[in-house]
């Protein structure tokens, strides 16, 4: 009996370990996909300077999502695409909602405090400028996820099956801020940049977390576009 249960705990072993050599060989084009990603994206960066509006919908469609339709083409991943299914899309909004909100809620007490104001009510809603920059929070946040999570931490758990959660998390979040930098360096003095790189790195942990929770795209892209509209206006 035991050595019929030894049998069968062996070929599932093999088949497991086979399983995980095909997947290994189909994301065979994942870093030199990344590695030209980010060398052309740091190009783009340094060279060109467009408005925000067209790097944060035609120039991240660009850099961001071709990447990702050449990969699950070449790949023909499910697991990716999934991530944006129907039936996620109102549980992720309002998961969205709650963790944004929490986000949302200490980076205004965070910019209260050190701006030394008096809060007073501001009927954002009501203007066209907020619900246009909401949009672009959007678009923000969607390309972000669809890249940052839904492409390359789907591919670095499977890639990196052995490794614990944190490890996985750690590296996701290191080439998120990685694709950062040259926007961070050109926008801000050195001193300001290392508060807002380690503000990113911990935003991106929180949110790799997130993703390997809840495996919902719309999660993320709902609670960074919440982050990023108090980000713009607590330190304008």
């Amino acid at each position: 009996m035991r050595s019929k249960k030894n049998k069968t705990a062996n070929r599932s072993s093999i088949r497991v370990a086979a399983a995980h050599r095909l997947t290994n060989a189909r994301h065979i084009a994942f870093i030199p996909l990344l590695a030209l990603t980010l060398i052309v994206w740091v190009i783009y960066r340094v060279q060109f300077k467009f408005p925000v509006w067209f790097d944060e919908t035609i120039g991240k469609a660009i850099f961001f999502g071709l990447p990702v339709w050449l990969y699950i083409s070449l790949t023909r991943s499910k697991t990716i695409p999934n991530t944006f299914a129907p039936e996620r899309l109102e549980p992720g909004l309002l998961l969205g909602v709650l963790v944004g909100g929490i986000f949302g809620f200490a980076g205004t007490i965070a910019g209260l405090l050190r701006q030394h104001v008096i809060v007073q009510a501001v009927p954002l809603f009501s203007s066209n400028l907020f619900w246009q920059e909401f949009f672009l929070a959007l678009m923000t946040g969607f390309w972000e996820s669809l890249f940052f999570y839904t492409w390359i931490m789907v591919v670095i758990q499977e890639k990196f099956y052995r490794w614990s959660l944190v490890n996985q998390v750690l590296l996701t979040a290191g080439i998120f801020l990685l694709f950062h930098l040259p926007n961070i360096f050109l926008r801000f003095s050195p001193q300001t940049a290392m508060v807002e790189i380690f503000l990113l790195f911990l935003f991106a942990i929180g949110q790799a977390f997130l993703f390997a929770k809840s495996r919902n795209a719309y999660a993320l892209m709902i609670s960074q576009a919440i982050w990023g509209m108090v980000l713009l206006i607590h330190t304008r």
